[in-house]
């Protein structure tokens, strides 16, 4: 059974800065890209970051670029988002997900693309 837990979250100043974690259990995790999203009140969920199976290629979405850093340590199993100068805007629930496809070649933002999602971890940044 596939497991995703995230930790890391809290409460920040603007222009502080947090690093998520989520482990992952139960797949055989270096197949996989995996992602961050985030979902804010009465917002859509949207793509954050992802990194391809090998840590080798990464994407990040146009507002965190910058700012924020994808990685991933294949031996535990574990993604990290390294989020710096965050934002009142960066205010969100921030979930991890895994491709639902083996050693994809092309990393996307597509929701689609991943199948399993962790419970999310909140982040609220204040002014």
């Amino acid at each position: 059974q596939v497991q995703l837990v995230e930790s890391g979250g809290g409460l920040v100043q603007a222009g502080g800065s947090l690093r998520l974690s989520c482990a992952a259990s139960g797949v055989s995790f270096i197949s996989y890209t995996m992602a961050w999203f985030r979902q804010a009140p009465g917002k859509e969920r949207e793509f954050v970051a992802a990194i391809s199976w090998s840590g080798r290629n990464t994407d990040y979405a146009d507002s965190v670029k910058g700012r924020f850093t994808i990685s991933r340590d294949n031996a535990k199993s574990t993604v990290y988002l390294q989020m710096n100068s965050l934002k009142p805007e960066d205010t969100a629930v921030y979930y991890c997900a895994k491709d639902r496809a083996v050693r994809r070649l092309v990393i996307t933002g597509t929701g689609e693309q991943y199948n399993y999602w962790g419970q999310g971890t909140q982040v609220t940044v204040s002014s």
